[in-house]
């Protein structure tokens, strides 16, 4: 199980690769959105906003997310980890239920290349 710190990394890390993101990419990612991301094996949930290109305004709250997201994740805290440090493919772990993403319609079809 990764740690509190650790995940909180992640999300830094991949708040830094949307911004360096070109193209397809950067305007896939330069929504302005709320974003929730629900670690489940910590029981916390990372608040923020995908806004710029960049995940912005990180906070952490105990437990369930407090309000819905536009954008909202959910996985274990490892799976988080390996899926920025690109060890875990996205479409298969979503397809298998491991991550957990719900977002409206055209936020999707928008994320898709980014993911």
């Amino acid at each position: 199980m990764s740690t509190l710190e650790e995940c909180r990394s992640a999300l830094d890390r991949l708040s830094e690769n949307l911004g360096r993101a070109n193209g397809d990419l950067r305007s896939a990612a330069a929504l302005d959105r709320s974003l929730s991301c629900r670690i489940t094996d910590l029981d916390v949930t990372f608040l923020g906003r995908l806004a710029q290109s960049r995940i912005q305004d990180v906070t952490t709250v105990p437990g369930p997310p407090p309000e819905r997201a536009q954008i909202r994740l959910a996985m274990a805290s490892d799976d988080l980890v390996a899926l920025v440090d690109g060890r875990l493919n996205f479409a298969k772990a979503w397809g298998s239920g491991r991550i957990k993403f719900e977002a409206g319609l055209r936020d999707l079809l928008r994320l898709r290349s980014l993911l």
